[in-house]
């Protein structure tokens, strides 16, 4: 058991078996079916954090556009499922059967040939990483080999969500406008309104959010990861060293995008649309707060700060709906000065250390009592096996 414990420890392992167990067993249990799938919406986001800590936490890169990368994710799912939707027979009312209902409002007569594509459920999956990560790739790519990076970086990622979020509602017709894809109902049959359906989509993402901080923590724990801290820490002596330090940006940036993307497209599962109001600067910004409330540095931390700020979210605007924005603001800002490294830095610079005193001290004294009872074994009683303390004496009173 004790070497259980110590690979649990050397490994890093112990908040990931927590937090598995919260969302495997504590929360199926203790939540009811609408409760459940919200829970699972926000897990959805916590994709985002941990891909945040990675680009931001671990590589020094902060984004802004983050939700560009989990737009895309959604909409490249939400094609495929609104393709379903849309077949002959559900769509005889139609101008033209066979096509989305968005496109028949406008006048489409077609389908375009980039829709077609998506009517094949792998081709959609691909396309869910590798669309947003080809553009990650495209627009990192061009700013870090030309040393474009801190503030700069972050303001052109804003810059691209807000173009994306004007393109997606300029092309309304082909994107579904300011409503987005909606009415989506199946996956290849499987009609994924049902509460059987929520509760599978949920397992689904718990599994897939483990697998996502599993693959961050093996990129850490490598050369990679060793390389991305030191590019973040002494970018210039990284250089210097020999390495191409653009293309160690570039992949962090692609590696937060296809990340996040994954989030979008369980989002449009488990919610059934996906429209450009998570795409543009606010749920960009709003993402980065997951990781800072839960800590840059903490891939755990990050998918708690994502469950506690939404929570904070549905809490408030249920409970004082004209004053949750301000109660959501003073969450922000509370956090952040009291804990600038978020709560995992509270659970590292605060708890653990108290815990580890009061370890040593309850360890310091039973080791006072062993040796009092060594000394004296005619006046104190016989210890407790395995402690050193008396029977019937707790270490607190010891």
């Amino acid at each position: 058991m004790n070497a259980l414990t110590t690979w649990f420890q050397r490994r890093q392992l112990g908040s990931l078996l927590l937090l598995a167990l919260l969302l495997f067993v504590v929360f199926p249990l203790g939540l009811d079916t609408f409760r459940l799938n919200l829970v699972g919406k926000y897990l959805t986001y916590a994709f985002v954090a941990i891909g945040l800590v990675m680009l931001w936490g671990h590589a020094g890169i902060l984004s802004l556009g983050q939700g560009v990368f989990f737009g895309l994710g959604g909409y490249m799912m939400a094609m495929f499922l609104k393709l379903e939707a849309s077949d002959p027979i559900s769509t005889k009312i139609q101008s033209t059967p066979g096509i989305p209902d968005f496109m028949d409002w406008n006048q489409l007569t077609a389908l375009p040939w980039w829709w077609t594509p998506f009517k094949s459920l792998p081709f959609a999956l691909a396309a869910v990483v590798i669309v947003p990560m080809l553009l990650a790739f495209i627009i990192s790519y061009a700013m870090f080999k030309r040393r474009v990076g801190g503030v700069y970086f972050a303001i052109i990622t804003q810059a691209v969500a807000l173009v994306l979020t004007v393109l997606i509602i300029g092309q309304q017709g082909y994107t579904g406008g300011v409503n987005g894809i909606t009415d989506l109902k199946t996956l290849l049959g499987w009609d994924i309104r049902t509460d059987g359906a929520k509760l599978i989509l949920y397992y689904v993402s718990a599994a897939l959010l483990i697998a996502c901080v599993l693959l961050c923590r093996w990129i850490q724990s490598s050369k990679l990861g060793t390389l991305l801290l030191a590019m973040r820490d002494k970018e210039d002596r990284v250089r210097f060293s020999g390495y191409d330090v653009a293309m160690f940006k570039v992949f962090a940036f692609c590696l937060a995008a296809g990340i996040s993307a994954i989030g979008g497209a369980l989002f449009t599962l488990q919610v059934g649309f996906m429209s450009p109001s998570f795409v543009g600067i606010v749920p960009s910004i709003e993402m980065v707060i997951f990781a800072a409330v839960g800590g840059r540095m903490s891939l755990v931390g990050a998918i708690y700060g994502a469950l506690i700020v939404n929570f904070g979210k549905t809490y408030f605007s249920e409970s004082a709906p004209d004053l949750w924005l301000f109660l959501m603001a003073a969450l922000f800002i509370g956090v952040t000065m009291a804990f600038p490294d978020g709560l995992a830095g509270l659970w590292d610079q605060k708890i653990k250390p108290w815990w580890a005193r009061r370890q040593a001290d309850r360890k310091l004294q039973a080791e006072r009592i062993k040796a009092a009872h060594a000394a004296y074994p005619e006046v104190l009683p016989p210890s407790q096996p395995g402690t050193g303390l008396p029977h019937g004496m707790s270490g607190q009173q010891a």
